[in-house]
């Protein structure tokens, strides 16, 4: 395990996302909430609302929840007479965190560096913010949190609001993201090609999705030949 100078814990982009689609779907889904491992993966390849776009196996994802859960920063519950063991995240817990603060880490940690008017924008169902100073207010509560959780970068050439970004993968990461942002507009150097990946899996499956209905169909005719 990774830790910064002033001792907070490193995360790496796997932990972050899945912990991110645990405190999303518990806003966005509550009765499908705690999540199953096959609903965490989907919420972690998610085309949209996702910056980088990830294809996360469910080997891959299993592994960083056994992680997470050893850091505490998941609970996995598996209910009486249920097979499926699901997941919570305990951010909420770990940090103190209520909901508008949570909402907006949340957001930065799903689709990074943003500004606070896009985090209003984006934050929508997970928490309603009556204005941008109402963001604001909720950013600089995790700036000054001890570690702090999220940064406020400096002004960007040509740019007249500052973005912020979450410090859970340390300063390297985060000064790694900025550069990567400010040299092509992408938040992630790796961005597009990840988002090509997950295109072209999203399209295998469903080329084998139509694959097996045909074949399904054609035995459905049989029976009336």
């Amino acid at each position: 395990m990774e830790a910064t100078p002033d001792g907070a814990e490193v995360l790496d982009p796997f932990e972050i996302r899945v912990l991110a689609v645990l405190a999303e779907k518990e806003a966005l889904t509550p009765d499908n909430y705690p999540l199953s491992l096959n609903a965490l993966v989907n919420g972690c390849n998610q085309l949209s609302s996702r910056d980088p776009v990830m294809a996360l196996s469910e080997e891959a994802v299993a592994e960083v929840l056994q992680r997470l859960m050893q850091r505490k920063y998941v609970n996995g519950i598996t209910q009486a007479g249920a097979r499926v063991t699901k997941y919570e995240h305990r951010m909420r817990i770990k940090w103190s965190l209520e909901q508008d603060k949570l909402a907006v880490l949340t957001i930065l940690m799903l689709r990074g560096l943003q500004t606070a008017g896009e985090i209003r924008t984006r934050s929508g169902r997970l928490h309603d913010f009556k204005s941008v100073a109402d963001v604001e207010q909720a950013l600089q509560f995790l700036i000054d949190k001890y570690p702090p959780l999220v940064s406020k970068l400096p002004l960007a050439p040509g740019t007249k609001e500052p973005r912020y970004g979450q410090l859970l993968g340390g300063e390297e990461a985060l000064a790694r993201e900025e550069t990567a942002a400010s040299l092509g507009g992408s938040v992630s150097a790796g961005g597009q090609g990840s988002r090509v990946g997950a295109l072209e899996q999203e399209v295998q499956q469903l080329r084998q999705q139509v694959e097996e209905l045909t074949a399904q169909f054609a035995e459905f005719k049989k029976q009336f030949e």
